[in-house]
């Protein structure tokens, strides 16, 4: 199967939600939430996740995650990521219990594809400011694929993870995920990357976003995705866009949908005037509205 049937098919059972002007979405994925090893990435910026989710809940945005929210090819203990960062599972919850939480898997988290994943792995977590088992994400349906039809009709926007542009990634997953967890885990430590890795990898970053701009033109449809690690809002003229990650060294980066516009913010640690640290929201480059496009 070609990298453009499988993009497409991964829109073939879709979670369908409303666009308009009122809507109001925020796009993370690639948080790859570990167990709090040397390993866990998102570990260091969890504060800033933390701080943008308390935003995001206040301002009233329901919070989609296009894959990989979980490291559970290097990790085989979801059980284990849950208790490292129950702050952050307490905020998704809250999102989820308000209908406000939507998902895709990705290739480090496919096994939420499976039915008896949700069933028997996301119905709570021990919360550790109440120092009880709370409720998680009882009966989730973890999508491959999201549509956001616009009620005015111009254009929908399509969001999947992205690591259906990759062969390796894709149909070979068991393949990489015993590569990643039993190969390239032990050797990242000492400084190895990971060459099947299209988030370290530029040449297969690019091939990959290639792949994926060039089905958002050819079917009409705006394209976000994550996948690559590499943030990027569309112009008029490319229909493609990537969230990013919430584990760059230099802070996490999403997407906000507001006013059917789109629009690419950073989230790091900033000095304030009097040397105190804080959190800073920062938008990268220009929004871009949907009528702008042209395709």
């Amino acid at each position: 199967m070609s990298s453009y049937s499988r993009i497409s098919q991964s829109f073939e059972h879709p979670c369908i939600l409303p666009l308009c002007q009122s809507s109001r979405y925020v796009v993370f994925s690639d948080c790859h939430r570990g167990t709090g090893k040397t390993n866990d990435n998102f570990l260091k910026n969890e504060v800033l996740y933390v701080s943008a989710l308390k935003y995001y809940e206040t301002h009233c945005y329901t919070y989609l995650e296009l894959g990989d929210g979980d490291e559970l090819w290097e990790n085989r203990s979801f059980s284990a990521i849950k208790s490292t960062h129950s702050e952050s599972f307490e905020l998704i919850a809250r999102f989820f219990q308000q209908n406000r939480f939507y998902a895709v898997y990705g290739n480090h988290d496919i096994v939420k594809k499976k039915k008896n994943f949700s069933q028997n792995q996301c119905g709570n977590y021990f919360c550790e400011r109440n120092q009880c088992s709370c409720s998680l994400l009882p009966g989730i349906h973890f999508y491959s694929g999201i549509i956001l039809k616009d009620q005015e009709d111009e254009m929908d926007i399509y969001l999947t993870h992205g690591h259906q542009a990759d062969f390796l990634n894709s149909t070979l997953w068991p393949l990489s995920r015993f590569l990643v967890r039993y190969v390239w885990r032990p050797l990242e430590q000492l400084g190895i990357p990971d060459p099947t890795s299209a988030a370290k990898n530029n040449r297969k970053k690019k091939k990959s976003e290639k792949h994926l701009t060039n089905w958002a033109r050819q079917e009409g449809h705006l394209l976000i995705t994550g996948h690559t690690h590499h943030p990027m809002i569309g112009t008029p003229s490319s229909p493609y866009s990537n969230t990013g990650s919430c584990i760059s060294p230099s802070g996490i980066t999403c997407i906000e949908i507001t006013n059917r516009c789109l629009t690419l913010v950073k989230w790091a640690l900033s000095a304030g005037s009097d040397q105190t640290l804080c959190v800073k929201r920062i938008p990268l480059g220009k929004t871009v509205c949907i009528d702008d496009y042209s395709l």
